[in-house]
């Protein structure tokens, strides 16, 4: 029996990772629950999977939930306390399923620990991923992504020797815009943004794919996940989202990871890890799917992964100001400030404007996080 604490448990990783848990009772016993702000949802998740622990960052939800559970477990409060809750409580393995830079300083205390960490949060190893391989090795931790493109590739290394692999090939469905000239996003609505063809993610994921930054943020994940250079990891579009990445070998061969576009089956293989257990989820049916297609990506089109294999060849902290500033402009879009067009712009402007550092320490990419979102929050596009 493993002890599951997971970290954003109403956002869609969260509740497929319940999803997953909920199938296999015999196996797994969450133990703790996090989440900012949506005390509704995680209320029913409490009545059901009776957690000894959650936490609300919102100390005011933190209270409404309190009155309203009456008991039924301990309610802790606010960001220092859910940092406390990683650091000090008893569990096997942390699903790292917060979104963004708020997710780094709980991994990194599960890593401390030596724990198995599920890891959905790119943004870990984009901004900080030289401490967080070197942390790994010394704490004897485990990172096992859940990243469809990542599982993928990690279960294709399974067994083989990474000096004979000649690249990875990272697929992406291209998003809600693929069919698109650049020239529509000067007027992409925000509903458009969030409509992709083939996931169900939140809203800040959906965007990244509609302007591609996700996948550029997972090639610099993958370099550090794989320890591979940037020279070896290439993307290609794969519109049906059934291959979820490939391997190539030095003789030519290649293997590759298929099934639905459902990210239950990368947290169940984390989750369970090395076993696979038999599930019910819905099987891939390759008759009727009946086609495969590819295509390469259009860099001049999808300006952010034009931005994100910049960054990754400039190196130092670059990385992080990359992340941060695409997090202020993708809320800045959502909230209606910007417009789509003007996304990559906001974050050239903040790696324009920003110093880079190299070999930077934690203490100076959490003072870049914050300097580079203060920058973006007022600059003027």
């Amino acid at each position: 029996m493993k002890k599951i604490l997971i970290l954003g448990s109403t956002g869609s990783i969260g509740v497929n990772a319940l999803d997953v848990i909920r199938k296999f009772p015999d196996r797994f016993k969450v133990v703790g629950l996090t989440v900012n702000s949506k005390i509704d949802a995680l209320e029913k998740q409490i009545k059901e999977f009776q957690p000894e622990f959650v936490v609300v960052t919102d100390e005011t939800k933190a209270k409404e939930l309190k009155s309203n559970i009456a008991g039924l477990c301990k309610v802790f409060s606010g960001y220092n306390e859910l940092l406390e809750s990683v650091t000090q409580m008893d569990y096997d393995i942390l699903v790292g399923a917060m979104v963004g830079f708020a997710g780094l300083a709980p991994t990194l205390e599960a890593i401390k620990r030596g724990k198995r960490i599920a890891l959905a949060n790119k943004e870990t190893l984009v901004v900080a991923g030289e401490i967080v391989t070197k942390l790994v090795l010394e704490h004897s931790a485990q990172i096992i992504p859940v990243d469809s493109e990542h599982s993928a590739i990690y279960q294709c290394l399974i067994g083989e020797n990474l000096n004979e692999v000649e690249k990875l090939i990272l697929t992406a469905s291209g998003g809600p815009f693929l069919n698109k000239d650049k020239s529509f996003f000067e007027t992409a609505t925000i509903d458009e943004a969030l409509n992709h063809p083939n996931w169900k993610m939140g809203s800040k994921i959906t965007i990244d794919s509609a302007t591609m930054m996700n996948k550029g943020l997972e090639v610099i994940e993958a370099k550090w996940l794989f320890g591979l250079p940037v020279e070896k990891i290439n993307i290609v579009i794969h519109p049906q989202s059934i291959i979820h990445s490939m391997v190539q070998f030095v003789d030519g061969s290649i293997k590759a990871q298929l099934g639905l576009p459902d990210m239950k089956l990368p947290i169940q293989y984390a989750l369970t890890f090395p076993e696979r257990l038999k599930n019910d989820f819905e099987r891939t049916n390759l008759p009727a799917i009946n086609n495969f297609t590819f295509f390469e990506p259009d860099f001049d089109k999808f300006e952010c992964l034009k931005l994100a294999y910049n960054v990754i060849r400039t190196g130092g902290i670059t990385p992080c100001i990359l992340n941060a500033a695409n997090e202020i402009a993708v809320d800045k879009f959502l909230k209606g400030k910007i417009k789509f067009s003007q996304i990559p712009c906001l974050i050239d402007k903040a790696l324009n404007h920003i110093e880079n550092h190299f070999e930077p320490d934690i203490e100076t990419i959490f003072e870049c996080d914050k300097i580079t979102r203060e920058f973006v929050l007022d600059a003027v596009v």
